[in-house]
């Protein structure tokens, strides 16, 4: 074992090229070293023998010695030294005191040299993966290169020069191939400590690979004077980004594409064809949904802020380019705003508006005894519920056409009435079912609620208490390819999760579960976080 053998000189020496070689700080080489040597001692001494060995990093100098503990009266002489023996090693030495005793040098036999040389290599091993992990892990969101240097079922290993980093099939663009010795750009996405050592994890497809190639083939992004504020891709056939500017006289969209589609067109090339849309960003909703939904003409727009939908009409000519191929159009639109998009023509926006009408015109005719053309100036004025109609103020009432103040008391008690009677008859119902009234103390739960819990086996307060977020809203799954919806117990009530988990923290709180004092905790925390989030934005 050249090591353990070797003379001064070349024990640093060997440390010298070990640590060129890996990559490696010297002092952990000679550590190695130290531990192998020391390791190797016990093999002669005995294994329970408390061995260091130490190397001078300036002359190569090796010292051996063993630690003993000193003590009264030896136990085990092999850790263990009598006071009296201590004090001719140091005459200082006192009870409970560690002593080294040189050891003279000697030969190492062949088992005990190839112990070693195992320390040295997993020492020498554990030592580089630290350093690759350490090196990696603060380059997480950057753009590497590297060579391929194996693909393996697919999966390509990519040699960084320090390093190896894995590309996965799914990482890469479709129809890409890579051999041997190609050089490669890719997203480090994630670094993990693993027991065969770090793993550096490669994309391809990852959003940001995007903005990040943009970002190098455009200074004004670089440099921080355009921003991108989103990117959604089907990688390989098509993306979106959207971009804005901090400095008024630049314009973000001209400055990605750059002078006759420069810029975009050496990311297109990267990504192997990939069509790019660059869209500008707006802090208006609406606005920024339109613009993302280009080429498409949008007509108009319907948002519904809780439950972060919005509704699109575009005539009815654009409605194939609006959903695009496949729904590639609507859905990377969605992806890049994070709202659901729901699209309608003209047409069918205007079938459902007079549907809607129709229906409204019908409760008011039936709730409130009334004919059908009061029905329908009710719903032509904008009334959609009884409730609105029954709680609005008088005066705004009676200065409908046609009416008068007591026209529109006389509504407003019908309306009122009307209204009581379902709360009865929803009351009697709940009871029927066996749904506790400490129930209705629960904050936003309704009687119409009341009455779906009972229907649903959600009794007493501790029943709601007990479910999750999905047991009230539902929830979606695939299953042998499809997408299977299981109701929730307040199906069609339109609440949102955020809505459904307040509720059940409320009571969790009434039950006693939880303190009233930890909820508005967690509430301020998430707002907090909120808030940092759209300073981030």
């Amino acid at each position: 074992m050249a090591v353990v053998s070797a003379n001064r000189l070349e024990l640093l020496q060997i440390a010298d090229a070990v640590a060129r070689e890996k990559s490696i700080d010297r002092s952990i080489v000679i550590a190695a070293m130290e531990d192998a040597i020391a390791k190797a001692a016990r093999s002669r001494y005995g294994a329970e023998t408390d061995i260091h060995a130490e190397i001078n990093p300036r002359t190569g100098e090796l010292r051996l010695a063993r630690h003993l503990l000193v003590v009264d009266q030896v136990e085990n002489s092999a850790t263990e030294i009598d006071i009296i023996g201590a004090r001719r090693l140091n005459p200082a030495a006192q009870s409970g005191d560690s002593i080294a005793d040189t050891l003279p040098p000697f030969d190492f036999g062949r088992i005990a040299a190839q112990s070693a040389k195992q320390v040295i290599v997993q020492k020498v091993r554990e030592a580089e993966r630290d350093r690759q992990y350490d090196e990696y892990k603060d380059r997480i969101g950057e753009v590497i290169n590297g060579a391929v240097k194996r693909v393996e079922y697919g999966n390509v290993v990519v040699d960084l020069g320090r390093g190896e980093a894995s590309l996965r099939r799914d990482e890469l663009l479709p129809r890409e191939v890579f051999k041997v010795g190609d050089r490669i750009r890719a997203y480090v996405y994630d670094v993990r400590r693993e027991p065969r050592g770090p793993q550096i994890f490669l994309s391809r497809t990852h959003p940001q690979f995007m903005a990040k190639l943009f970002a190098q083939e455009v200074p004004e992004i670089y440099d921080g004077i355009v921003e991108i504020k989103a990117v959604a891709r089907d990688p390989g056939s098509r993306a979106k980004i959207a971009v804005s500017s901090r400095d008024s006289s630049v314009d973000p969209v001209g400055a990605c594409v750059g002078m006759r589609g420069s810029r975009v067109q050496a990311v297109v090339n990267e990504l192997q064809g990939e069509k790019i849309d660059i869209i500008p960003w707006s802090s208006d909703f609406a606005t920024f949904i339109v613009n993302a939904l280009a080429p498409a003409e949008v007509v108009k727009v319907v948002l519904d802020e809780d439950r972060e939908r919005i509704e699109v009409v575009v005539p009815d000519a654009q409605l194939s380019l609006a959903i695009g191929r496949r729904g590639q159009n609507v859905r990377l639109a969605s992806q890049l705003t994070g709202w659901d998009i729901d699209i309608l023509t003209e047409a069918e926006e205007s079938e459902r508006r007079q549907k809607e009408f129709a229906e409204r015109s019908k409760m008011f005719a039936e709730a409130l005894d009334l004919d059908e053309m009061m029905g329908q100036l009710l719903a032509s004025e904008g009334f959609a519920t009884l409730e609105e109609l029954a709680y609005v103020p008088l005066a705004e009432l009676a200065s409908i056409e046609g009416f008068d103040e007591d026209t529109a008391q006389e509504l407003q008690n019908r309306a009122l009435g009307h209204l009581a009677q379902v709360e009865a008859d929803l009351d009697a119902r709940r009871l029927e079912l066996g749904v506790e009234d400490e129930l209705r103390d629960v904050p936003g739960v309704t009687s119409p609620m009341l009455v779906a819990f009972g229907e649903n086996d959600i009794k007493t307060v501790e029943d709601l208490a007990g479910c999750a977020t999905d047991d009230l809203t539902g929830w979606s799954e695939r299953r042998d390819g499809e997408v299977v919806r299981t109701p929730g117990a307040l199906e069609g009530f339109q609440l949102s999760r955020e809505d459904a988990e307040a509720m059940i923290m409320q009571a969790r709180v009434k039950a006693g579960w939880i303190d009233a004092s930890e909820l508005e905790t967690a509430e301020a925390e998430e707002v907090e976080a909120e808030v940092e989030g759209e300073d981030n934005v």
